[in-house]
């Protein structure tokens, strides 16, 4: 569809003398804040009124008719997202060029000035974070298959990255050594924020392991099969590598351009620039920053002894469930364990938070989510759930598992053969498979999603996307673009190269040794993950929420390969990892590009902390799966269940040995959630062009694909995650955004930091001190009410009979 109402013109520019505001030598509340006021709603750039003419308002100036003012068509673009034009932004009388970035969030955040002679790749950088490699992945890798698990994030690198630079500034000696012609010492000066910055990515690249690993996994513990290293080696680098590939070819689409403002490394920045600032400036008005984030953390950490320990109730907050724990109905709508969590509070921040931090994602994408999520699974669920459709009141209402035709948890591996193959005669003398209804509807809502991604950014970005094929950082005008000009870009053939050998790898890994999984089908693998990648890319950068696209991989792959669990596993592997990967480099870019370091020092740091965490977590689960008594079992002595593991396992027998086609085609039990598929193709179209209609009313901020993406995490969440999620999020990014602006910038990133900083440590506290070591149980009412209940315990709405089953009769 074509632009029909352009409310700026650059063709038709004239200049306009604007009163100069002062520098910004640090992220602080900018003097022209006001102006916001009007268009606190709007996530990005306003689509009436330019930069410009907020400026002159907030000045209080009234300009005569004689007077020159600068508009803009190229900001108010096909998209409703801020964009800039190759033509114009080359034409440099045409334009303006940015001092602040347009959005309040950025200008809270990111600072607008650089030092390009700042040292970064020292020794003091690849010291300190190739040690933060190795300890966060054999951490996480070590309790990912423990539950209760200990999760380090890079918040805590962040935190102590900063005074062990310290510590090997003051250590260090200072001497400066020449080889060959190239000057270089232990201590260059002042361990400084952007060394601090790679460290943290280094972390980041990390925390949340290797995906391949839980394909490893399951084909030892689940399948029985001996895989070499040189498999296990080959499969990991090759998968967890190729993404990177991807996400440099992302730059020009979600890293130069402002619009793009990745709340999360917006979160960090503001962190980054905290730690930085001087330790204890006065600041007039105001407390001062770090002075806030250690409060802050201080209380939060203090503050989760309470619901992770002393009084667990108040943590899970099932507290209607407490009231008549025998009542089923009333355990299914309120319960936090296998219920639908109506109960909306909880005290337990890491609750709260456990779908992300709502003082980071917009509200208007938080609304999105909660409308969508009061409908699916507050209405929707309930309703098949106590209609007894698909059998789901023989079930627990929410629940992430399988079950068989008697209500037990299915056994994935009755229906496989040894050689990891599915086994239909050992199916047919089995069960078929019944889902919770809380799992069902995830799976439409997974399926509206892939489709929805697709068409809005079909709809909405095809201009952004077609123009900045053509462009590059040159043409961005936004401040922070352009002091990112002092550096130079990484070149194409880096990422071709990367490209092309991990390509190679994945293809000899798949022919030589028996993954079931033909080359053909891991080349159509990376073409999807390189599809999906910018839409998926361009969601997060917006919205903060990531479109969960591995259940599309396992349906794809069990409609090409059926019959083969270990061949769709390496497919989702491949297709999924690849796209998060590219999606989690380019934030990481964007992080370096807020914070000025060199682009090509975050290709280095990246890459070699994902090749070397490859490494550590082979060595780790190969000696956990041979040194743990019982491992992956459900009464390992020590709490090594693998429950994630399991998950994965049992998917890969859902879709890669049963089959999608057993589960959804037509005829098939729950072939009607196919419908989705067109829900999410059609949904988004009439709210574009309501919105293309009424651009300044509510429908711009109806965005289909966080509607159904920011429901992926259900099950296992629930709906206290979300209605707690959404609360909070109300709270400070809307009531406190509008009537404390001033308030919000300075300091809701930095408490959203602190909050989850101050959460880890007393996980990891709690963890090592009290839970690992010792037997030490607090048992009294406040932590044994919750657990006495139907929904903990997930007793379902209806009993079965005697010689009753559930499902079809015929299902093979």
């Amino acid at each position: 569809m074509e632009d029909t109402s352009h409310a700026y013109s650059n063709d038709s520019a004239v200049h306009v003398s604007i009163p100069t505001f002062r520098p910004r030598q640090v992220p602080d509340v900018p003097e022209d804040v006001d102006f916001i006021m009007e268009h606190l709603n709007d996530p990005n750039f306003d689509l009436k009124k330019s930069r410009s003419a907020y400026s002159l308002e907030s000045q209080g100036k009234e300009f005569k008719k004689g007077d020159e003012f600068t508009e803009d068509t190229e900001s108010r673009s096909e998209s409703d997202r801020y964009s800039s034009s190759r033509r114009v932004s080359r034409d440099s009388s045409a334009i303006e060029f940015d001092d602040e970035s347009p959005y309040p969030e950025v200008r809270a955040a990111v600072s607008s000035q650089d030092d390009p002679s700042m040292p970064v790749n020292t020794f003091r950088m690849w010291f300190l974070g190739l040690f933060f490699t190795i300890v966060v992945s054999f951490t996480n890798q070590l309790f990912s298959l423990r539950y209760p698990s200990v999760f380090i994030s890079a918040v805590v690198a962040q935190l102590l990255a900063l005074p062990l630079g310290k510590l090997l500034e003051f250590a260090l000696p200072k001497t400066r050594f020449n080889t060959f012609g190239y000057v270089w010492s232990f201590n260059p000066g002042p361990f400084n924020i952007k060394e601090h910055v790679c460290i943290t990515v280094m972390a980041n690249v990390v925390m949340a392991g290797a995906y391949a690993t839980d394909v490893i996994l399951t084909q030892k513990i689940f399948y029985g099969q001996q895989v070499s290293y040189a498999y296990q080696i080959l499969l990991i680098l090759s998968t967890q590598l190729f993404g990177f590939s991807f996400g440099g070819l992302l730059r020009q689409f979600v890293v130069w351009p402002s619009n793009m403002i990745w709340p999360g490394a917006l979160v960090n920045s503001a962190l980054f620039n905290t730690l930085h600032n001087q330790w204890g400036k006065r600041e007039r008005g105001h407390m001062p920053r770090e002075r806030f984030f250690f409060i802050a953390l201080a209380c939060s950490f203090v503050w989760y002894w309470v619901p992770g320990l002393l009084f667990t109730a108040l943590s899970v907050f099932n507290w209607v469930c407490w009231i008549v724990p025998n009542n089923v109905a009333v355990n299914a709508l309120f319960g936090t364990s296998t219920g639908l969590g109506m109960g909306i509070l909880t005290f337990d921040w890491s609750m709260i938070s456990f779908i992300g931090s709502p003082l980071v994602t917009p509200w208007w994408s938080q609304a999105n989510t909660i409308f969508a999520f009061v409908v699916m699974f507050w209405i929707v669920a309930p309703i098949i759930y106590f209609t007894n459709a698909w059998d789901t009141a023989f079930l627990p209402i929410s629940s992430t598992f399988a079950f068989d035709n008697l209500g037990n948890r299915y056994d994935a591996r009755a229906i496989v053969t040894p050689d990891g193959f599915f086994d239909e005669a050992a199916y047919a003398a089995y069960s078929p498979l019944l889902m919770s209804a809380t799992l069902a509807v995830a799976y439409g809502v997974l399926f509206a999603a892939f489709v929805s991604v697709f068409i809005h950014t079909l709809l909405w970005f095809r201009r952004d996307i077609a123009r900045r094929f053509r462009s590059n950082l040159k043409d961005e005008r936004d401040v922070h673009s352009r002091l990112m000009l002092a550096y130079p870009e990484v070149p194409h053939w880096w990422f071709g190269i990367l490209f092309v050998v991990c390509f190679i790898v994945l293809l000899v890994t798949v022919s030589v040794f028996p993954t079931q999984l033909p080359a053909w089908a891991a080349f159509i693998g990376v073409i999807l993950s390189a599809i999906l990648a910018l839409p998926v890319a361009m969601l997060q950068a917006i919205t903060n929420q990531q479109v969960p696209t591995q259940v599309m991989y396992e349906v794809i792959a069990g409609y090409m390969l059926p019959g083969r669990p270990v061949a769709n596993m390496i497919f989702k592997a491949i297709g999924y990892i690849g796209t998060a990967q590219a999606v989690t480099f380019a934030g990481d870019l964007k992080l370096g590009h807020y914070m000025k370091v060199p682009p090509r020092t975050m290709f280095k740091v990246q890459l070699v902390a994902a090749f070397v965490s490859c490494f550590v977590v082979i060595f780790v689960q190969d000696w956990m799966l041979n040194h743990i008594e019982d491992v992956c079992t459900p009464d390992q002595i020590d709490g090594f269940v693998c429950p994630s593991s399991n998950a994965f396992a049992t998917s890969s027998l859902v879709f890669g040995g049963i089959g999608p086609k057993r589960l959804f085609s037509p005829g098939a039990p729950y072939a009607p959630l196919m419908w989705f598929f067109a829900i999410g193709g059609l949904l988004p179209i009439p709210f574009y062009f309501l919105a293309r209609r009424y651009p300044l009313s509510f429908w711009r901020y109806i965005n289909v694909p966080v509607c159904f993406a920011g429901l992926g995490n259900m099950p296992p969440a629930n709906g206290i995650n979300y209605a707690s999620w959404a609360v909070v999020g109300f709270i400070f990014n809307f009531i406190l955004r509008r009537f404390h602006f001033r308030w919000w910038m300075r300091y809701n990133y930095i408490l959203s930091a602190a909050l989850d900083a101050g959460v880890v440590i007393a996980m990891v506290v709690i963890f090592f001190a009290i839970t690992y070591p010792t037997t030490i149980e607090i048992s009294w009412w406040g932590n044994n009410v919750w657990i006495n209940t139907a929904d903990t315990m997930g007793i379902p709405l209806k009993t079965l009979g005697e010689t009753q089953t559930l499902g079809p009769q015929v299902w093979s």
